[in-house]
């Protein structure tokens, strides 16, 4: 990707301005991509021709003095789950193979490409979503960009770690449990899952319909903002995506803080984790002066039932092909599949009803409190294979654990962002900030903050 600009603001700005060309960018794009593929495996499908068709499109708009978008020239990719026309919507999977080609967008490349953004290509992923690690057995791992040893995360590692390696300034994903935030703080970028239901699903292929969430990376909070303004908006075709209208005064992002009431959770999500995962917690609350400390009660039930509610789920969508050909799943897939296949109906029961009981007990410490700081991960990344780690003497299981501190704020639909805090060791790490149903604005002011204090 071209270096002379920091990020899609500035890049958009200079193709607006006419100083670069929107071609030469995705020619340059394209090339890198080309020549790093091989080695960080982040693409499964690349859109050269219609790539290169809409950058010069671009750039006859800006030569004829018409506005080519916020997002003018900017390159991008997605999650291979979101439907690109005249290509195969993969989700990950081998199966998905036999499908016929998207006859159209998913709404949110839409969105995009009409703010003038172009899409590069289709990115990897665990196998339907379901995992935290992005080793699938059909399309290799995508290893991360700071070690190549090391996982990138999931399930949307590819949409991490082709930003973490600067091949797209920004990218897309989706989050069910953490699949954005776990690879964005794994991979040293941000990671954001808005509120559910406050982005268009219309087009990805669903994981659990009840816990999916449409998110993004970035290398700049400037750059989220403009994405999530982009992609906001009700979309009938989306029976979830209803009920908010659109955000859009973003000018007091970069405004003092000092009327937000901020909070260390504590409890759960100061256990399991090893010491340098919660060092970056420490050092955001330092920073922001945050002294204040809040439980939020149960936690480690809600992301029990977050487990049983996206089993069940996921194994309903995929009942008929696990009975017919389930040698044709990730074997770790399938066998989670299988598991949920397995589950009462009495459990999923009993699950939805804690969810609205969790859903209250959080609503009350949202009374109290603005924002609430959190670890994204329990760990650094993870080697690839790896299928244990030790945290406070005990052994635990790499895949599921990954998701201890996202898994709970999923399960009720709150929005997070998952900042990169720099520390000592050369690998990334990330802290979630937590905000009450449609509170976006809040998250972006607290990220703003930080990144010009700690961040940059």
């Amino acid at each position: 990707m071209n270096q002379q600009y920091q990020d899609a603001t500035e890049l958009a700005a200079q193709i607006r301005s006419g100083r670069i060309s929107a071609e030469s960018v995705i020619e340059e794009t394209l090339k890198d991509i080309h020549n790093r593929n091989q080695e960080l495996n982040c693409f499964t499908a690349i859109t050269t021709e219609r790539a290169l068709a809409q950058a010069k499109h671009i750039d006859n708009k800006v030569s004829l003095g018409h506005d080519p978008g916020l997002l003018a020239g900017v390159p991008f990719a997605v999650k291979n789950l979101f439907d690109i026309a005249g290509i195969t919507t993969l989700a990950g999977s081998k199966i998905n193979r036999e499908q016929p080609p998207a006859p159209q967008d998913a709404t949110p490349i839409t969105k995009l490409q009409q703010a003038g953004a172009i899409l590069v290509g289709a990115l990897n992923m665990d196998e339907y979503a379901y995992g935290f690690v992005t080793e699938n057995s059909h399309y290799g791992a995508t290893p991360n960009p700071h070690d190549l040893t090391r996982i990138s995360g999931g399930s949307s590692g590819g949409s991490a770690a082709t930003v973490a390696a600067k091949l797209v300034p920004f990218s897309l994903g989706s989050d069910t449990n953490g699949s954005v935030r776990v690879p964005a703080a794994l991979c040293g970028v941000y990671g954001l899952k808005p509120t559910y239901g406050r982005l268009s699903r219309k087009g990805a292929f669903l994981f659990s319909s009840s816990l999916d969430h449409i998110g993004a990376f970035a290398n700049s909070v400037r750059d989220l903002v403009k994405i999530f303004a982009v992609l906001q908006g009700n979309d009938p075709q989306d029976p979830v995506c209803t009920k908010k209208p659109p955000e859009s005064n973003f000018s007091v992002i970069g405004n003092n803080i000092a009327d937000l009431r901020i909070a260390v959770a504590d409890g759960y999500f100061s256990e399991g984790a090893t010491p340098e995962a919660l060092d970056p917690v420490a050092k955001v609350a330092k920073t922001l002066n945050v002294t204040q400390s809040i439980t939020i009660p149960e936690s480690h039930r809600a992301r029990a039932a977050a487990y049983i509610i996206t089993a069940v789920e996921g194994a309903n969508l995929h009942l008929k092909n696990l009975q017919s050909r389930p040698q044709d799943f990730d074997q770790a897939t399938r066998d989670r599949f299988l598991a949920g296949a397995l589950i009462p109906a009495s459990w999923y029961t009993q699950a939805q009803k804690f969810r609205s009981w969790y859903r209250r007990q959080v609503q009350d410490i949202f009374q109290q409190v603005d924002i609430i700081l959190a670890p994204t991960t329990p760990c650094v990344a993870p080697k690839l294979g790896q299928t244990t780690l030790k945290i406070a003497e005990e052994e635990i299981l790499v895949r599921p654990n990954l998701g201890r501190f996202t898994q709970p704020l999923s399960f009720i639909g709150l929005p997070v962002l998952s900042i990169p805090v720099k520390q000592s060791t050369t690998l990334p790490l990330g802290v979630q900030i937590i905000a009450a149903p449609y509170q976006e604005l809040s998250i972006f002011r607290i990220a703003d903050f930080l990144e010009a204090q700690i961040i940059k």
